[in-house]
C-alpha cells in the first residue's frame, strides 16, 4: 500500500489534524528563518535585490491579430 493510500485510509479528523500540523510547522519555520537570518547577518542587500531583478525573466504580452 502506498503512502497516499495509507493517508487516505485515515479518519477524516486525523487527516485534518495532520494537515493543520504540517501547515503550522511550515509557518513556524518561515517565521523562525527570518529571525535566524537577521541574527547571523544574512539579510539581503540592495545589490542582492538588483542582481535578482536582473536574473528574473521578463514577461511580455504579444497581441496576435487575425483571430
Amino acid at each position: 500500500m502506498s503512502l497516499w493510500q495509507s493517508f487516505r485510509n485515515l479518519q477524516p479528523r486525523t487527516r485534518i489534524f495532520i494537515g493543520v500540523g504540517v501547515m503550522a510547522y511550515s509557518a513556524f519555520g518561515l517565521m523562525l528563518s527570518r529571525r535566524v537570518e537577521r541574527k547571523f547577518g544574512m539579510v539581503p542587500t540592495e545589490q542582492d535585490h538588483e542582481e535578482l531583478r536582473r536574473a528574473l525573466p521578463k514577461i511580455r504580452a504579444v497581441d496576435v491579430d487575425g483571430e
